[in-house]
């Protein structure tokens, strides 16, 4: 039994296996990330190059060299503490990898550091990590519907994702927010997504939330064009469907990605917290932490509920339910 468990783990890890090796990201990465070792280890490739060893055997590490490789496997292990998904391990062991080559190389030889840096560097433009492309059931947001939809029907629960592409801990939690999206999506309670990297506006925009759900209603100004509207305290022309989203893209805030919970149209609740300096407090995207800080499963339990009404009572006219707008009719990508 011993060996029959692995064996047959191994086997069910194999068709990821060959999907990570049929794109060239995970591949070259590999090459790079051996880069040194192949060097160091190859006959063919290793004869000539300078070694501090006592026996003055060029195929071999010194005792510098097997010093960095240590100090490079803690950094690993000590990173890896922290990491969700598989492709947040492998990219962390690519990552210091690389620097840990870099740095033998430029031991070895400054003509071979520069070549490897440079091979570093065109890869890094020309190869981008992969995009989750897995079954999920999201809708994508972009600038102009993101405000129309969460304030179409007031009864749905939102939980919006503000992401980047370019941002590594977006592309790990993308495979999670999808399977979060395929077990708790209902009636009541939908998953969004919202690309910021592509949408700036989205998170710098200045307007202001609407009224409506404090109770405070609209209403035009006598004798002012119907574009200008009389708010309780807040400044005459701004739209109602301007929402404060507050999502910085800099790299150095960490604010990407960020969850957050709309209920009744309003922001709720929102992961990771920020700080009064604007970074963002140092927070898992974890399936487990997600289920529970944002209470999925009290959640899912209320859409349901409150959805069952809907679709067993009356019929309502064709003119309300135009005004109301439901999101179940909508395309989405389903499992």
């Amino acid at each position: 039994m011993a060996v029959v468990a692995p064996l047959l783990a191994l086997l069910y890890s194999v068709p990821g296996l060959c999907r990570w090796l049929a794109r060239p990201y995970y591949p070259l990465s590999a090459l790079l990330a051996t880069a040194f070792l192949l060097v160091r280890k190859v006959p063919p490739l290793c004869q000539g190059l300078p070694s501090q060893r006592e026996d003055g055997n060029p195929c071999d590490f010194d005792w510098r060299e097997v010093e960095i490789l240590m100090f490079l496997s803690a950094i690993v292990m000590m990173k890896n503490r922290r990491s969700i998904t598989v492709e947040q391990h492998i990219g962390n062991i690519f990552m210091f990898s690389k620097v840990a080559n870099a740095i033998l190389f430029f031991r070895l030889d400054i003509r071979m550091g520069l070549l490897y840096l440079t091979l570093c560097i065109v890869f890094l433009m020309t190869c981008k990590p992969p995009l989750y492309m897995g079954p999920e059931y999201i809708k994508y947001f972009s600038d102009k519907t993101i405000d129309e939809e969460l304030d179409r029907d007031k009864r749905v629960t939102w939980i919006v994702e503000f992401f980047a592409n370019w941002s590594s801990e977006c592309q790990s939690f993308a495979p999670i927010f999808a399977d979060l999206s395929l077990k708790y999506n209902c009636s009541g309670l939908h998953f969004g997504k919202v690309d910021v990297g592509r949408y700036t506006d989205v998170s710098t925009r200045s307007g202001v939330r609407g009224p409506r759900q404090q109770g405070l209603g609209w209403g035009r100004v006598p004798g002012s064009p119907p574009a200008l509207l009389q708010l309780p305290g807040v400044t005459r022309g701004l739209s109602p469907s301007h929402h404060r989203y507050k999502v910085s893209t800099s790299p150095l805030t960490k604010q990407l990605p960020t969850l957050i919970l709309f209920q009744g149209g309003t922001e709720t609740m929102r992961r990771p917290q920020i700080d009064k300096k604007g970074r963002a407090v140092s927070w898992t995207f974890s399936e487990e932490n997600v289920i529970r800080e944002f209470n999925l499963n009290e959640l899912y339990q209320k859409a349901k509920k409150q959805s069952k009404p809907r679709e067993e009572g009356p019929e309502e006219p064709p003119g309300v339910q135009a005004a109301a707008g439901h999101p179940d009719g909508e395309t989405k990508k389903e499992k």
